[in-house]
């Protein structure tokens, strides 16, 4: 079981949804990735991303896609790229990581609660 925290920790982790408006490949990672530009809203504006996603998603057909992603986490730098925002996934029984989005598009920049 996970440790146990208070409904105030949850909320000071910041999960809003954004638009992916753009992917480029990685070659440099370690493991097969993506860069992802995501647009969060007028807010927060666009950030951007590194995702290991290669598995279930094609590059072309992640465009337009909405995401979750952390916007309050520092940044991180992963080789060359500054990764601004850590989007959420879960892996699958293999191990992929599958994106988590909702169910119906909501506006950018909207918070999870």
């Amino acid at each position: 079981m996970a440790d146990t925290i208070t409904y105030a920790d949850f909320e000071r982790v910041d999960i809003r949804v954004g638009t992916i408006l753009e992917v480029l490949d990685f070659p440099e990672a370690r493991k097969p990735a993506y860069k992802l530009v995501i647009d969060f809203g007028p807010e927060i504006g666009t950030r951007r991303s590194s995702a290991q996603i290669t598995g279930h998603y094609a590059a072309a057909d992640l465009v337009g896609r909405q995401v979750l992603g952390v916007v309050n986490f520092p940044p991180r730098q992963i080789g060359p790229f500054r990764s601004e925002v850590l989007t959420l996934g879960l892996a699958d029984a293999t191990g992929e990581v599958v994106l988590v989005s909702p169910e119906r598009n909501v506006p950018n920049g909207k918070k999870l609660f």
